[in-house]
């Protein structure tokens, strides 16, 4: 009995101890992902430091588009639309044509009861036909009475008649002339009465003015129409085959704007499709709407495909400076020296094209230099606009394209670093044109990165992007 009592005793002692262990190891492991978990945190916080000090911005030289808008927003309309009315009163018996359908000039669209007319034209017919019948009486007439008159005159040269018979004579000749004239100038003045009937008789056939597309139909067949008061419209015909773009423009822009530049736009539901064209008038009257002066600008565009619709909302982008397929170099490379006469005049002479070649660089014209020998007619390389645009500088901006000394930092091929002068072009807010100087695939300084705007963001990105356990933070 005291055997078991001591086995029972030592069997408790001995799961103590392996409890005790497991608790310790438990411990010791949990210590072991702390350090570790520690380190970590310490080690991607000391690798988030990229940049203990000002390090410079190098960009690689190489081909761009510039260009420098006024933008706008506009809708589009047809250029040629028309209100097909009815010129006679009566009812609308048949339509031929439907919204959206295509028409040609001279189609029938419309026919509208004819029987008023109809009896009118045979009313004017039958006159006519009356009076013609007269003729050959009042012919008779006017010839018996120039026999009598010439009898008359005969015996009077005789002294055979009396002064009266001779008057009478001559008189009743006049009057049967007269009387078949009169009756000449009825059958004439009937017969444009007819025409007027007639014509009334053809407006009751609507034909198209024109070939285009049925944009809207307002009435429908059975309407009876009175045309007495005022036309009644029918239908609307527009040519959708050029649209014209209306667009708005500000007080303070309609200064730089002038007709004949070159303007583009888009459409919401075009995607980066560009429709290019020339702004052709500006409406000298301007509209006002909640105290803001706007002035109406119009140019047309061809729609051959037609997906330029009526109604469309349009964002349009006046040119006033471009150069297209040209050496780019971004502004902040460059540093502008005060412009003065002698800087003006060293601009003004030819100098080396890219790499200290003489010539004109890409995307310039190979014939007909400007003043200063800079060649202003640049043809595109490459996808852009079509060929009325390609390469075209617009300097109606005053300036914006004119040659400009500037000095940029090169970085060699050793590391070194050449300040350079060099002559540019077209600029925009972001890059300017290289006119010479710079060729493509060199390097330049374009800033400096700072350090501690480096160092911020990073730690601003930590933040973000790691907050760690609850309960912890860090410092």
């Amino acid at each position: 009995m005291e055997q078991n009592n001591t086995t029972e005793v030592s069997g408790a002692g001995e799961h103590y101890l392996v409890a005790k262990k497991r608790k310790r190891r438990r411990n010791a492991l949990l210590v072991v992902v702390l350090a570790a978990v520690a380190a970590g945190v310490w080690y991607w916080r000391k690798s988030n430091v990229v940049v203990e000090q000002d390090q410079p911005l190098i960009v690689t030289i190489g081909y761009g588009d510039i260009e420098n808008t006024i933008a706008s927003a506009g809708s589009l309309e047809p250029s040629r639309i028309v209100d097909v009315g009815a010129q006679v009163s009566g009812q609308l018996q048949k339509l031929y044509v439907e919204v959206g359908d295509s028409v040609t000039e001279g189609q029938l669209l419309a026919e509208i009861d004819a029987r008023v007319q109809v009896n009118r034209v045979r009313a004017s017919e039958a006159s006519i036909d009356a009076l013609k019948a007269q003729i050959p009486a009042r012919e008779a007439a006017l010839a018996l009475a120039r026999e009598n008159a010439e009898r008359q005159e005969r015996l009077w040269r005789e002294d055979a008649t009396s002064k009266l018979d001779y008057q009478n004579a001559q008189n009743n000749l006049m009057s049967a002339q007269a009387s078949l004239e009169q009756l000449i100038a009825q059958i004439q003045q009937s017969e444009a009465s007819l025409e007027t009937d007639r014509t009334q008789l053809e407006f009751t056939r609507i034909y198209a003015p024109f070939s285009g597309t049925v944009t809207e139909v307002l009435l429908t067949e059975g309407v009876t129409l009175n045309a007495n008061q005022s036309t009644p419209t029918i239908l609307r015909i527009a040519d959708l085959s050029t649209m014209t773009v209306k667009t708005q423009i500000s007080e303070a822009d309609v200064a730089r704007i002038q007709a004949g530049m070159d303007v583009y736009f888009t459409t919401l539901g075009s995607g980066e499709r560009r429709w290019y064209g020339k702004l052709e008038q500006i409406w000298p009257s301007p509209t006002i709407e909640n105290n803001v002066v706007l002035y109406t600008g119009l140019f047309d565009i061809d729609n051959p495909d037609g997906v330029l619709r009526v109604g469309m909302t349009t964002q349009v982008y006046f040119v006033t400076s471009s150069a297209y397929d040209v050496v780019t170099v971004p502004l902040g490379a460059l540093t502008f020296p005060d412009a003065g006469p002698s800087a003006a005049g060293r601009a003004a002479g030819r100098l080396p094209g890219p790499g200290g070649v003489d010539g004109p660089p890409r995307g310039f014209g190979s014939g007909g230099f400007g003043p200063g020998g800079f060649d202003v007619n640049r043809v595109s390389g490459g996808e852009g606009p079509p060929p009325a645009y390609a390469g075209r500088l617009a300097l109606s901006d005053g300036g914006g394209g004119a040659p400009r000394l500037a000095t940029v930092r090169v970085v060699r091929d050793d590391g070194t670093i050449e300040e350079r002068e060099i002559v540019t072009g077209v600029a925009s807010r972001v890059s300017a044109e290289v006119i010479s100087g710079l060729a493509p695939g060199e390097r330049v300084i374009a800033g400096i990165v700072q350090a501690n705007a480096a160092q911020e963001s990073g730690n601003n990105n930590r933040d973000r992007g790691f907050r760690g356990p609850p309960g912890m933070r860090f410092f």
